[in-house]
């Protein structure tokens, strides 16, 4: 089956589920290095930046937990849900904002003018994957 990828609606509809789970991916990204970038640790960058992404995961999930709950969805089917999403597209996300902080600052540290650019390739890298997934399965995360 050869893949469209010239549906608007689909784009539109994609984009804002990779919205919904940069949103989590970032929140517990950023919020565990900006932890151990004001915290006394002896951890490498390797080992913040990979509870970083576990971070980041989890409260992508969590995140969307809510977003379906408050869709009526029972907490069990919004769970099931949740961890049904593409992981490949959480990693992908994850991996391209780890990597761009890496590549600006060295990794594990947060500063003003990264924070943008990381969000940035952190929505860029999944959605064509998500469009695709979307427009050849039918699948989305709402």
């Amino acid at each position: 089956m050869t893949i469209a990828w010239n549906n608007k609606q689909n784009w539109l509809k994609s984009a804002h589920n990779t919205k919904w789970c940069l949103i989590g991916c970032a929140l517990g990204d950023f919020g565990t290095i900006a932890y151990f970038q004001f915290t006394m640790h002896n951890l490498t960058t390797l080992t913040v930046m990979m509870l970083a992404m576990v971070n980041g995961l989890l409260t992508s999930i969590a995140l969307e937990t809510i977003i379906l709950i408050r869709a009526k969805f029972s907490l069990s089917d919004a769970l099931k849900t949740a961890f049904g999403m593409s992981f490949i597209s959480m990693l992908a996300m994850e991996a391209a904002m780890n990597l761009t902080d890496y590549a600006f600052t060295g990794g594990a540290i947060l500063t003003w003018w990264v924070i943008p650019i990381a969000l940035f390739v952190g929505f860029i890298t999944p959605w064509p994957y998500n469009y695709w997934r979307l427009q050849k399965h039918g699948k989305s995360c709402h």
